[in-house]
């Protein structure tokens, strides 16, 4: 999954985002971006800043609070040969746009022998922060996992957020493109030239031999500062971010599981019929009679997303619970006395270097 050796220049996030939907625009006069204010002076958290003057209104433009009419204008125009980069400033109301994408966008190229393609990339946000409540903060990716049809990536690092997007944007099948909003402002080093980052392929961001903690979107973030807070017990944490999670890499998971014999996903969602509940299932379908090991999940509770700060400590996984909830996989029920004190706020390194 590397890309070409190239200059190391750090981006953030955002800036790897934007890069790419420049060069893409640039390269291709079929693709255009739509969405809530992706032409207004912040340019959706800087992803789109600037590409209305570069490559004009008819290219990257505003549209109205009618998410499933404007999915619908993204699929027909996808149908008649444009690549249409459709940006929704929150997941939740991709919910406005369930029969759109799962009906129509998804079936297309199966119900016509693949006569038809759909090649739409629908960005989507989500992710808390400043208090953004129940129907705000939500992830529904395993809504869209559970489609044939649909293809769904939430990369982590600036690198793979860059690849991934291009990788969709060049893709002949609907990609529903999954960003945490608290990921914007990270920074990594991001290769100038186009590359793609190709789907069903884990990344492995640290090795270790103790435990596996498989973590999506932003909980990579708080599963490397757990792993910090881990090697101070002398426990090893092996970190994989699926950055595909349909089509799923449950090969590089499994293998890991059977050096570690432990797994532990950490999901940025809820736990019932969800992500985390598949990749567990499938890495016991394929390593049952094999190897013995022992799971567990982490997510959201069962309740809607709250608002205030501290009942966000308490919802959300934190490098705190991740770290406890790993020793506890690795010592079992008879764990020593851990506590720790506080969230490990340390850099995270690993998003720094070239993979």
């Amino acid at each position: 999954m590397s890309s070409p050796n190239s200059d190391e220049r750090v981006l953030t996030y955002a800036q790897a985002i934007a890069e790419a939907i420049q060069q893409e625009m640039a390269r291709d006069p079929d693709v255009f971006v739509m969405g809530q204010g992706v032409d207004d002076a912040k340019g959706m958290y800087g992803t789109t800043l600037g590409l209305h003057e570069e490559f004009g209104a008819d290219r990257n433009f505003d549209v109205p609070l009618a998410e499933d009419a404007m999915t619908g204008i993204g699929i027909g125009a996808a149908l008649a040969g444009l690549r249409p980069i459709q940006v929704h400033q929150r997941m939740d109301f991709l919910l406005l746009c369930m029969n759109q994408l799962v009906n129509m966008a998804a079936k297309q190229s199966y119900m016509f022998s693949g006569a038809h393609a759909v090649p739409l990339v629908v960005r989507a946000v989500i992710g808390r922060s400043w208090g953004q409540g129940a129907q705000h903060s939500q992830a529904f990716h395993s809504y869209f996992m559970h489609v044939p049809g649909l293809k769904v990536v939430a990369p982590t690092t600036p690198h793979d957020v860059k690849g991934c997007l291009i990788a969709a944007i060049r893709d002949n099948n609907p990609v529903v493109f999954v960003e945490h909003r608290m990921l914007y402002g990270f920074k990594g080093i991001v290769p100038e030239e186009a590359y793609e980052v190709p789907f069903g392929q884990a990344r492995r961001l640290t090795a270790g031999s103790d435990v596996t903690i498989v973590a999506i979107s932003h909980m990579v973030v708080e599963a490397l500062r757990a792993g910090h807070l881990l090697a101070e017990r002398g426990i090893g944490a092996e970190v994989i971010d699926p950055v595909s999670l349909a089509p799923l890499d449950i090969a590089t998971i499994a293998a890991s599981v059977r050096r570690t014999r432990r797994l532990l996903v950490v999901d940025n969602g809820w736990l019932s019929c969800g992500a985390s509940a598949e990749i567990v299932s499938q890495v016991v379908e394929r390593l049952q009679g094999e190897s013995t090991f022992r799971v567990k999940r982490l997510g959201y509770l069962a309740t809607p997303c709250p608002t205030t700060r501290p009942l966000e400590q308490i919802f959300y996984p934190t490098s705190r619970s991740i770290a406890l909830a790993a020793h506890e996989l690795v010592h079992g029920a008879g764990a020593p006395t851990w506590t720790i004190a506080q969230d490990d706020p340390r850099e995270i390194v690993e998003f720094k270097g070239p993979f």
